[in-house]
């Protein structure tokens, strides 16, 4: 069974740093783009960044600068290095991992930023 889990989310006083974990599990093939989304309370589920197998990422313009997507050495794995944080930040954060056939969501992490 394929799992995708997320770690790393907790509470931090604006301007510290998280930084969250993912891991794909299971017998799954074939993942090109990975990458983190959040949702706020009351609001839609956004993009925050986002990394294809080649590399290439792209990020919401709202954390540029601040957070740093990375893909680890297997592949099926990726990290979001979050620093600056600020309260508009806090959400919860969930890995997306996306193949030609599937469509991957874990079960997100909560990022809670004080001011």
């Amino acid at each position: 069974q394929v799992q995708v889990v997320e770690s790393g989310g907790g509470l931090v006083q604006a301007g510290g740093s998280l930084r969250l974990s993912c891991a794909v599990s299971g017998s799954i093939f074939g993942i090109n783009t990975m990458g983190w989304y959040r949702q706020a309370p009351g609001k839609q589920r956004d993009l925050v960044a986002t990394i294809t197998g080649g590399g290439t990422i792209n990020y919401a313009d709202s954390v540029k600068g601040r957070f740093t997507i990375s893909r680890g050495n297997t592949k099926n794995t990726v990290y979001l290095q979050m620093n600056s944080l600020k309260p508009e930040d806090a959400a919860v954060y969930y890995c997306n991992a996306r193949t030609i056939r599937s469509d991957l969501w874990g079960q997100g992490t909560q990022v809670t930023v004080s001011s």
